[in-house]
């Protein structure tokens, strides 16, 4: 193995896996539409359909936000410094 390769931590990291599955989480849960594909039960006159999408927008938004602020910490780490 060359000294280039030994130094280097793994490109997979259980960090990165995480960041990996709050990205991932959205996209499955709009994508297994017969999951949400119903009308009841309704929130305040708003069928079950609508009020989930909407209510991933603020999961999404907030998983986005978990996602980067992992990444920024991962960066960090990897250049062996805390510096901000």
């Amino acid at each position: 193995m060359s000294e280039a390769t030994q130094g280097k931590q793994p490109v997979i990291t259980p960090l990165r896996v995480v960041i990996a599955l709050c990205l991932f989480a959205p996209f499955v849960a709009m994508l297994w539409v017969s999951s949400y594909a119903k009308v009841d039960p309704a929130l305040a006159g708003i069928p079950f359909f609508y009020w989930y999408q909407m209510l991933w927008v603020v999961i999404s938004t907030a998983l986005t936000m978990i996602a980067y602020k992992l990444w920024q910490l991962d960066q960090r780490a990897r250049k062996g410094g805390d510096a901000r």
